[in-house]
């Protein structure tokens, strides 16, 4: 159950990330980096690896994301 909610969690990330791409609204990225890690994290208590992955998956994208914009647009 607890994987299944990572995986949610890290799905509404992912879906929620994309329109942030645009430069206008790229710093509300730093709003979803916790909500992924918080994902993550419930992940962690599961006994399945697969919803910790995908949201870790998800911190790396919209890591990746900050990182070439400096942080913010």
């Amino acid at each position: 159950m607890l994987n299944l909610i990572s995986w949610l969690i890290g799905l509404v990330c992912l879906i929620l990330a994309i329109p942030f791409l645009l430069p206008v609204v790229g710093l509300l990225n730093w709003l979803l980096l916790p909500v992924a890690g918080l994902g993550a994290g419930i992940g962690q208590l599961s006994s399945s690896n697969s919803g910790r992955n995908f949201c870790l998956f998800v911190i790396v994208l919209i890591a990746i994301r900050l990182a070439i914009t400096g942080g913010t647009f």
